[in-house]
C-alpha cells in the first residue's frame, strides 16, 4: 500500500527539521539550496530522502549531521539545536573512505575512538561483532585495497554503526556498487535496521532503492530545494527490489517526480 503525504504516527520525534534555508553565493551566482524544508523524523523511522541532481539532498543530509549551517530555520535531535557534528549523528558517505593504512579491523576501531566510556578490551569485542553483523568476520585483518567494492561498503557500515550513533544518515552509500553486490546489501541493511532499531535517513536517486528500504520516501526538487511529496511505504519487510508489489510503487513515485520536474523546467 502507498500512502501519499500520510500523517506521520504520533511518537517520540527524533529529528525535527524547521524551516530550513540554505543559499551558497560564488562570484558568478548564487544558489537556493534549500528553501523552508521541515521535516519530522521518528525514532527509529527508515526515511529516504528521493529527487534529481542539484535538489538540496546532501545538503540537507549535512544541515542534520551538524557539518554545514543553515541560513534560515534549525534541526532539533531529541529536542536539542544541533550545532555541530556529534557523536551520536554519523555520517555514511557515497565513497566508503576507509583508511588504507588500516586494516578492515582498525578502520571500526578507529570509529570506536569515539567512545572514551569504553576500554580497549570492549571496544575489540564491539569491533569483532559488527564486522560478524556485517559478514567480515573472515576478513577482519585483510587490508584494505585488497576488498571489493560491496566489502569496502559493508567495512564503512560496520564503522559507522559499531560507535552505536542513534541516527545514521547515509548519502548514497551504494550508488557506485554493481546492480547484485546493491541487492544483496538491500537485504543486509534491512536485516540490521529491524535488529538495532536505527533512525536512519538515506539520500538515493534510485526510487526502487527508496521502496525498498524506506518506511517513508520524501520527494524534493530543485531550484530551489523543496518538499514536494511524502509517501508512506506499508509494504511487508523485507522487502525484494524485484517484486511487482514494489515496482508498482516505484513507478508511481517516479511519475510524480517526472511531473514536478517537467513543471520547473516549463517555467
Amino acid at each position: 500500500m502507498l500512502v501519499s503525504n500520510p500523517v506521520v504516527p504520533v511518537t517520540k520525534i527524533k529529528l525535527a527539521v524547521q524551516g530550513v534555508s540554505k543559499r551558497f553565493t560564488s562570484s558568478t551566482a548564487t544558489v537556493q539550496a534549500l528553501d523552508n524544508i521541515s521535516l519530522n523524523v521518528a525514532d527509529g523511522e527508515f526515511v529516504c530522502l528521493v529527487g534529481p541532481s542539484g535538489c538540496g539532498k546532501t545538503t540537507l543530509l549535512d544541515v542534520i549531521a551538524g557539518l554545514t549551517k543553515s541560513d534560515a530555520g534549525r534541526v532539533l535531535a531529541d529536542g536539542q539545536p544541533v550545532e555541530g557534528p556529534g557523536r551520536q549523528r554519523l555520517v555514511m558517505f557515497q565513497e566508503s573512505a576507509l583508511f588504507p593504512w588500516l586494516t578492515v579491523f582498525g578502520n571500526v576501531m578507529f570509529g570506536l575512538k569515539l567512545r572514551d566510556d569504553l576500554t580497549n578490551a570492549e571496544r575489540r569485542r564491539i569491533a569483532h561483532e559488527h564486522l560478524e553483523l556485517v559478514g567480515l568476520k573472515r576478513f577482519a585483518h585483510a587490508n584494505v585495497h585488497e576488498l571489493s567494492g560491496g566489502m569496502k561498503q559493508r567495512a564503512a557500515l560496520a564503522r559507522s554503526l559499531a560507535p552505536d550513533p542513534q541516527v545514521l544518515l547515509m548519502d548514497e552509500p551504494l550508488a557506485s556498487l554493481d546492480a547484485l553486490t546493491r541487492e544483496s546489501l538491500y537485504a543486509d541493511i534491512q536485516r540490521i535496521w529491524e535488529s538495532r532499531h536505527k533512525t536512519i535517513i538515506l539520500v538515493t536517486h534510485n526510487v526502487r532503492e527508496a521502496v525498498c528500504l524506506g518506511d517513508r520516501v520524501i520527494l524534493l526538487t530543485g531550484s530551489p530545494g523543496r518538499i514536494r511529496e511524502e509517501y508512506q511505504i506499508m509494504l511487508p519487510r523485507p522487502r525484494d527490489i524485484n517484486s511487482a508489489a514494489l515496482s508498482n510503487h516505484a513507478t508511481q513515485i517516479t511519475a510524480a517526480l517526472k511531473g514536478y520536474i517537467s513543471v520547473e523546467v516549463a517555467e
